[in-house]
């Protein structure tokens, strides 16, 4: 594991430092909050993830046991104590579960801010509209939260940011086309993690280190035959990863909640930035919840819209096998 990733504390000491430091920290589920809002209102954004060491206990006495695994261990985090640091909840329709977490969190938690964000499940001129309103109410909800105004440069400087993000995390993953990759899976992971749960301008820092560190290593993984890309959703552990990549394979790429679907695409800072993050964050996330036919393409055009930049990474990172990590009850997942 490389020492830039090693170097930093856990999740929950991570946002408890923040706390102290007299920052707002807000935890969010899945890729749709917008995180430039958040960095605009001087907001940390927290992803909300689960932990596979964690019995899920406490929450089996609120939520059935055929619901999202991933939910119910986050939750059972929250019910624990384990983020109690946290100063605000905000919340997504990306699917049915996480939808109803908003009252369950809300009722249980009592979280000092929550805000819940409606997202039209097609990508159309109505849908955009639909949406830029409801980035509009998110931004309104943060400035009363804050006390802060959320001014259009505040907003094109936060966008910035976090584009420069992710351009960093896209050289992070150019590092892995190289054959052997000069960093892992887990590794990628481990990072994707990490900075998910810092200000967007450390976890470039992050970021950074471990690029830097990558390219000048000279223990990174072996060459192996099997060069594998993981498809699936909130894999938010490297265990699976490391299975794959101890019994010989290196993990090379993903299609993934953490990972390519957030880092894949820049935002475009050209014009109104209301409008660029609803455009960004509704089309350029590949999650298979988005319906993404626009008219009555042929089928296999129908096919390229949802599913042609797995191609692009098969391609791209000479990818020769395919694991497919489904989570117990994610019907849209399961579907694709």
């Amino acid at each position: 594991m490389l020492e830039a990733i090693k170097s930093f504390p856990n999740r929950a000491e991570m946002g408890r430092q923040l706390k102290k430091e007299g920052k707002k920290v807000v935890g969010y589920y899945c890729c749709f909050p917008p995180l430039e809002l958040f960095t605009a209102a001087d907001v940390v954004p927290f992803r909300l993830l689960g932990d596979m060491s964690e019995t899920i206990t406490d929450a089996d006495a609120y939520l059935e046991t055929i619901m999202c695994p991933f939910v119910r261990s986050s939750f059972d985090l929250g019910l624990k104590g384990r983020y109690d640091f946290l100063d605000g909840f905000v919340c997504p329709h990306s699917c049915d579960t996480v939808e109803r977490m908003y009252n369950i969190w809300n009722y249980y938690l009592k979280p000092g801010y929550s805000h819940f964000i409606n997202i039209p499940h097609r990508i159309d001129d109505a849908s955009l509209d639909f949406f830029k309103g409801e980035y509009s109410l998110f931004k309104k909800s943060l400035e009363g939260f804050t006390g802060k105004e959320i001014t259009d440069e505040k907003l094109k400087e936060a966008i910035d940011l976090h584009n420069e993000n992710r351009s960093l995390m896209r050289q992070i993953y150019d590092l892995r086309k190289d054959d052997p990759p000069k960093i892992s899976g887990a590794e990628t992971l481990e990072t994707v993690i990490r900075g998910l749960s810092l200000p967007v301008q450390e976890s470039s820092k992050l970021f950074q280190q471990v690029i830097d560190e990558a390219k000048s290593r000279s223990d990174g993984p072996p060459k192996t035959a099997a060069r594998v890309l993981v498809y699936g959703s909130e894999v938010d552990d490297p265990i699976l990863i490391n299975v794959l990549e101890e019994g010989g394979a290196n993990v090379v790429a993903d299609d993934m909640c953490l990972g390519s679907r957030i880092y894949g695409n820049d935002v475009d800072n050209s014009g109104d930035p209301l409008d660029a993050l609803a455009k960004h964050y509704l089309y350029d996330l590949m999650c298979p919840r988005t319906y993404r036919r626009l008219t009555e393409e042929p089928y296999q055009e129908e096919l390229d819209l949802r599913f042609k930049h797995i191609k692009d990474y098969v391609k791209d990172f000479n990818v020769n096998s395919v694991v497919l990590y489904i989570t117990r009850f994610c019907d849209t997942h399961e579907l694709d």
